[in-house]
This record gives C-alpha cells, structure tokens and sequence, in this order.
C-alpha cells in the first residue's frame, strides 16, 4: 500500500484521470482526500489525492499520528471536547482543520469523520479532507444559482435530457400561471397550448441536438395577451456530457407595446413622408387625389374616398369657395379588393349629396374632423337608406373617419376613409394623423388648382398672340401643329408665324422664349409683334435677326428679368425658288426633297450657321441663300419636339429625319406629315391625360414656283435707251395679262424708277413683274444704298420720282440685296387678277 518517496506521484494522473488541458470532473476538482486512522489516532491509509494535497507520501506518514501534521494541536479540540470522544459518542465529525504541507505551509482543509468497525467489531476512523479554498467556491457557484433561482425576476426553467422539467423557479410559475409542482417531470406538450407547445418543444430538441442556443425567441403568452422573451441553452458538464437544458423566460409585454407604438410612429412618419414626396410633384386635381387614395390603402385604411366639387375636376376650380349646398364628386377612390359592394359605396365620378344635419355635411361645413369607432356609431350618424351605407354594412365596415380637406382657410372637400373585418378599429392617434395627411394634401390640391387656373391663363393669353388665321400665298401649301405642354408643365414661350412678304416673297418664323408662365407667353407675343413689324421692312434674315437682338433688352419682362430665345426666320421668294435663312440658337430647319430617280422622299437637317441666341451679346448673325427644288417640304419646329431628358439632341434630329425620310407615292399631304411627325416623336400627346413634356410648334411649308405666266423678268444695260426698252416690255406684258387698265401708271413709275437706277447706280438695272393678288412691280440695281425721298419745290424738275411711285402705287418700299438693292411697288388689280392670299384658322 505505500510507495517510495521517491516517486514522482504528482505528475503521474491517476487512473481514470482525464488528459492535460481537457476539462477535469468536479471530484477532480475538489480533490477530496481519504485518511483511515485507528482508535489511537495513527494513520493506517493515506490516499494518493491526501498525498496531492498535502504534499506528504504516504511512506512518511503511515504509522504515525495524525496530530504530527496538524498546525496548531488546539484545533482537535473544539466546544464538544476532543474529537475523539466527539467520534466516539455521535459516530461523526466535522470540522475545519489546520494542516501542515510537507514544504512547511498550512493548508486549511474541511474534514469529515465516522466511526467504522470491522467484521470482528474492532473501530477505526475514516476521514475526507478537501481544502476550503475551492469547496467555498463551489458553495460560492451554488449559492449563486440558489439566488438565481429564487431572487431573478425571469423565469428560469431546467429541462432534463427527456424535456422534462427537473426545476423551475417562482418567476417562471407566475408567467405560466400554475405553482412548481404541476411542472415538474412534464414536458412543454403538457404544459404549454396547442399554439405554442409544438414550436417550443421543436426549440428545444434543436438545442439538444446542435448545442446552438437561441436568444430571444418572442412568443404569446398563454391567454395571448402578453409576450414572452424565450432563450434556450444546452446544459453540459465539465467533461461535455449533456445534461439537459436550460430556459429563461421574459416579460416582454411592455417592451413590445413600446415598440409597436414606436414603429406605429415610425409607419406614420413613412406614410407622412411618401404622401408628400409623391404629392408634391402632382399638379393636377385628379392625380393628387387618387395618389393620396391609393398611398392610404392599405397602409393606413380598408377603403379611401376623396369627395371635391366637380369644378375641380373640370379645371375650373375658381378662388376655391364652394357654393352653399353644392354636392361633391367621388375624385378618387380605393379599396383593399373590389367587388360589387365597393362599387355601390365608392362610386368614382359619382356625385355625393348628403344634408347638413349628417356627418359629412357638419364636417364640409367646416366642423373638425369625426372618427366613428363602431358599426353602431356609423349606422346612428348616416341614413340607413343610403345603398352606400347598406354597402358599407355589408363589407364589415366598424370604423371611419370623416376629415375636411382645407386650405388657406376654406374647406375643399372630404376625405372618407375605413378599416373593416379584424383589423383594428381607428384610435386617437389615428385621428390626428388623418388630420395630418388631409392638410398636406389639402396643400396640394389647392396648388394644383391655382395651377390649373394660372396655366389656363397663360395658354389662353399665348393662344391669343399666337396666330389667329395662317395666310397661305402663291407658291406655297402650309401645314401646322401647336402643342402645348402637358398640364404637369408650365406653358412656354413657343412660337410660329407666315408673313407674306413684297413681291409674293414669304417670311417662315418659328422660336421658343425661354422660361414658362404667363412671362414667357407675353414676351412672345412682344417678340413675335416687333418679327412682323421688322418683317414689313422687307430686310434679309440675317439682319432682321440682329435688329431683334438689339431691342432684346425693351423687350424683357423687366430690367431683373431679361430675355433669352431663340429663333429662325426664313424668307422664300416663289418667283425664283430661292430661300434665305438664318437662325439664333435655334435647332436646325429639316428639308424633305424628292429624289427624282426613285421618287422617294429624302429628309436632311439644313445646316444653316448658329447665331447668339436673342438677349445675347451679338457676334453677328449669318443667312444662307439656296435654289430649292419645286415642291421641296421645308420643317420648322421648336426643340421640344426633339428634345428629351438624357438623351442627347441630335438624337431626336436623327429620328425625325428617318420619320420624314420614306416612299413618296403622290402628292405630299402636310396634315398627314404634321401628324405623323408628332406620333412618332411624342406619342404621349394622342393619350388621354398625357402631353409633351414641353411646348411644340411646328410648320411645314410646301415650296413651290410661280408659274411662268405669272411673272417677267429683264435687265438692261445702264444706257439712256433702256427707259425706253423697259417701258415697251412692260406695256407688252400688260396687255398680254390683260392689265391695260393700270398700264399707264404701272409704264409711269417703272419709267421714273429705270431713270433713277440710270443716273445713280451705273450697272445693270433688272426689272421683274409679279403677278399675284396684286401686281408687284420690283426695279433693281447695283447701287447698295436705297434712294431718298424729297419734297421737289415747284421750280425743280427733278426729285418727284419716288413721290410719285408712292401716290400711284398701293405701298412701295425698298430692301437690300447680295447684289445690290430694289425698289418695288404694288398695285390693285380691279379687274379681277387671280385671287388674293389664302387664310387658314389657326389650329
């Protein structure tokens, strides 16, 4: 039984004994040592774990007396006398013990002691020691768990291996309602309701399986009033062998109370902010209220009504005062689902009348807004007749709230809204957030009004400065479309205009005035009336156009807000087929010509140079002059037919191109053309509800010739017989149209015009009649610098010249060529030349 002291004792583990670093059973950990003494108090065994404890072998202790090793010989002895004695009259001891170790330190140890016998009746003592450092701990751990247990405010539950459970403390009973003994040995299938027991019971078998713990798994309480915080972990020792496993259980009632109320909250701030947004861009009566119908269900409610005096809908919404007793209109309505009984009780476009003495009448009247919590409360405050009502009955309806849409003071209209079946009934807080929702859509639907009110303006003020009849002279076949902007958009400043010209010539003039508003529209029209009176002085496009910008400043809307535009002006002359442009920051004109092998049509940007736009410092403006073939489709547009966001202009220039660009079977319908050039680039016009992002202007214009027997032309040399020359080959063309009846005037002036071109210019001098709506008679030369008319005193032979042209002739004037200038004048034609200009309505 003993062992050499020799032996390294303390580093051999003992049998059964777990590997360095593994987790060490609690016997191991408390290294309890067992010492058998004889009646006398000598040691006759002495444990290998004594050994470890002590540090003694038991080679230098067996045989000898305990008292040998006890620190202090006074601890043996206690208020019981000698331990002996104590052993010897109760069989047992216990006690504390001071204990020498072999390196001469004292180590306390708690010993325990009976008295034993042998078969043959002779005594001895066996006793257990275990140092008092680590039994307090552990009595430290356990009295810990102890209070755990009786003083935590969770529930606390121990399940064994089988899930039944083994302990559970009072906070757990007091959850589940029931004291400690109806849970012990039973499992949660026993315990817990149907709803609830299968689930948990899965939990915890999980957990036994995967050693995964779950936290915060929340569940109903049993009459599923409250809820619970479960969490569920599995019990293993120190050797890893499972035990069971552990549940703790919380209260959550409150906490989840206070968190639905903040994510209510947090739900209504959301809803608030997604009204706004989506509102805010809306301006249109219609889409503001179906947006706000729509946002509410079913966020918010069952089924959503807007109800507005039917003038809103029609755009005519005035100051926003609402006749005395005038009934409203289902604007905008939505429902969770559809069915015959929704279509009774919200019947959109349907008028809604309902007497002052009723619910909505009080709150149209201007009273706060009502909240009806029960279906009794509902049936009391309406009439039970109403179909709407028996609808609403029938669809489960318990709780509505009228609330006034008002604005600025003034009630507009209402906004119904209901929560049916089990869904919760209408609070105070959800009053308070429908009064909310209706001010801010109150907001918008009145801007969307005022909107409506101000664009109709500014379209019936652009409308009237635009033109009211489109003259359609000789030579040429126009075509038009004005579009305006949808009614998201403000109307522009877009513009076109024909005006016929001296000498058969036509002006083509389209431009945009940048910005929108009634602004933009009136600095049109001031634009547009300063193009036609620059116009009438017959001068080449280049130059009109600079003109134009340096009256940009008189023509803004104020020193603050100055004028920016575009534009293009083209002049053609149907005598010649020639065509002058020039453009100020406006998007190229397109020219569809006919190629004359295939016949098919052949569209082309016409690359005129860019000038400043109109209000820009002038860097001088250049025209182009070209012969266009007869019949050639010249197409003038603003950029909102082009023009898209994210897309680059050129883009929309090439897909009008390729619109224009096709077979050319017959004659060119320009209706046809105008329309078929706004479905293909802006196809949300011909949509109900929809327009063009921005304003469209667009004219195509036919040019075509004169015919040869409507015009004459000649030049002759600057010598003294080419009066006489010119004046016999206009009287021959007189009489050759028929015209003798203003032969001698017309022979007068074109003699007294030759003359003046004879003696001043010194170079070719080229006479042209046009015969039109009237007889235009044109006189040129190269001299650049138009002739000045005087007052001839009656002494004076000459200087009666242009005097005289202008008393004989209907109008006269004069204009600046490439190669010169020209006088020219008109004259009536009494006796019933070819008819005058066509005019068209203005479309």
């Amino acid at each position: 039984m003993s062992t050499s002291a020799e032996s390294p004792r303390d580093e051999v583990p003992p049998a059964g004994s777990t590997a360095p670093g593994a987790p060490r059973p609690l016997l191991d950990v408390l290294r309890i040592g067992v010492v058998i003494l004889d009646p006398g108090g000598r040691i006759l065994l002495w444990s290998p774990v004594a050994e470890r404890v002590l540090g003694w072998p038991d080679s230098l202790v067996l045989g000898r007396p305990v008292t040998d090793f006890v620190a202090s010989p006074c601890a043996l002895t206690g208020g019981a006398g000698n331990v002996y004695r104590e052993l010897l009259r109760t069989g047992s001891w216990r006690g504390v013990i001071p204990l020498r170790h072999l390196d001469g330190r004292t180590v306390e140890v708690e010993g325990r002691g009976s008295l034993m016998r042998r078969p043959d009746g002779s005594p001895f003592v066996l006793a257990n020691l275990v140092e008092t450092s680590l039994l307090a701990g552990i009595e430290q751990e356990l009295a810990a768990l102890d209070a755990l247990f009786t003083a935590s405010p969770l529930g606390i539950a121990l399940f064994d291996t089988e899930q039944r459970f083994v302990r559970v403390n009072e906070s757990l009973s007091r959850l589940c309602g029931v004291g400690p003994q109806d849970l012990i040995d039973r499992t949660v299938l026993e315990v817990l309701p149907d709803h609830m027991g299968p689930q948990i019971d899965a939990v915890q078998r999980e957990v036994l399986a995967s050693g995964h713990s779950v936290i915060d798994l929340v569940t109903l309480s049993p009459d599923r009033r409250g809820a619970r915080s479960v969490s569920f972990g599995r019990l293993t020792d120190r050797t890893g062998r499972v035990h069971g496993v552990s549940c703790t259980v919380m209260d959550i009632t409150e906490r989840r109370e206070a968190t639905e109320k903040i994510e209510r909250a947090r739900q209504r701030l959301a809803l608030l902010d997604d009204i706004g947004a989506a509102l805010g861009d809306l301006l249109e009566v219609a889409p503001v209220a179906d947006s706000l119908a729509h946002l509410l269900v079913p966020r918010f409610c069952d089924y959503a009504g807007v109800m507005l005096p039917s003038a809103f809908l029609d755009g005519d919404g005035g100051n926003g005062d609402r006749p005395r007793h005038t009934p409203l209109v289902q604007a905008a309505v939505a429902a969770k689902r559809h069915s015959p009984e929704v279509d009774r009780m919200l019947g959109l476009r349907e008028t809604v009348r309902f007497t002052p003495e009723s619910v909505f009448g009080k709150v149209l009247a201007g009273g706060r807004a009502r909240l009806l919590d029960s279906a009794e409360a509902i049936a009391e405050a309406t009439s039970p007749d109403d179909p709407k009502v028996t609808a609403a009955t029938g669809l489960g309806i318990h709780s509505l709230m009228v609330v006034p849409l008002r604005a600025r003071g003034k009630v507009l209209g209402l906004l119904v809204i209901s929560r049916a079946g089990r869904r919760a009934g209408f609070d105070a807080d959800d009053l308070a957030l429908a009064e909310e929702i209706a001010g801010r859509a109150s907001v918008s639907l009145d801007n969307a009004r005022l909107y409506a009110r101000e664009r109709e303006a500014a379209v019936m003020l652009q409308r009237s400065l635009l033109p009211q009849t489109v003259p359609e002279p000789p030579g040429v076949r126009i075509g038009f479309r004005y579009v305006p902007g949808s009614s998201r958009a403000e109307v522009g400043g877009d513009w076109f205009d024909v005006i016929p010209l001296a000498g058969g010539r036509v002006a083509f003039v389209v431009g945009d005035v940048m910005g929108h508003g009634l602004r933009a529209a009136a600095t049109m029209g001031r634009l547009r009336t300063a193009v036609r009176t620059l116009a009438d002085l017959d001068l080449p496009p280049a130059e009109l156009l600079e003109r134009v910008n340096r009256l940009s400043d008189d023509l803004a809307a104020g020193p603050d807000d100055p004028m920016m535009a575009t534009c293009l002006y083209a002049v053609h002359d149907p005598a010649t087929g020639e065509c002058a442009i020039a453009k100020a920051g406006h998007v190229p004109p397109v020219l569809v010509t006919r190629e004359e092998a295939t016949g098919r049509l052949v569209a082309r940007p016409v690359d005129v140079p860019d000038g400043p736009p109109i209000g820009l410092p002038d860097t001088g403006h250049e025209e182009i002059r070209a012969h266009v073939p007869a019949g050639s489709v010249l197409v003038l547009y603003t950029d909102g037919l082009i023009e898209k966001r994210g897309e680059d202009i050129t883009d929309g220039l090439d897909r009008l191109c390729e619109t224009l660009t096709g077979p050319g079977g017959g004659e060119i319908s320009l209706e046809k053309l105008c329309d078929t050039v706004l479905d293909a680039l802006v196809p949300e016009v011909g949509r109900p509800g929809h327009g063009a992002e921005d304003d469209i202007a667009l004219l195509a214009v036919q040019l075509g010739e004169l015919s040869p027997g409507d015009s004459a032309s000649w030049v002759f040399p600057a010598r003294g017989h080419s009066v006489r020359r010119a004046r016999s080959a206009v009287r021959h063309t007189l009489r050759d149209w028929g015209l003798s009846s203003v032969e001698d005037s017309v022979v007068l002036l074109v003699s007294e015009l030759v003359t003046n071109a004879l003696r001043y210019a010194h170079g070719p001098i080229g006479v042209r009649l046009v015969r039109g709506g009237s007889l235009l008679v044109e006189v040129s030369d190269p001299l650049p610098d138009p002739p000045l008319p005087r007052r001839a005193s009656p002494e004076e032979e000459n200087g009666r010249g242009l005097h005289l042209v202008s008393l004989e002739s209907h109008r006269w004037g004069t204009r600046r060529d490439p190669a010169g200038k020209t006088v020219w004048f008109e004259v009536h034609l009494p006796d019933g030349p070819p008819g005058p200009t066509r005019h068209r309505t203005g479309r």
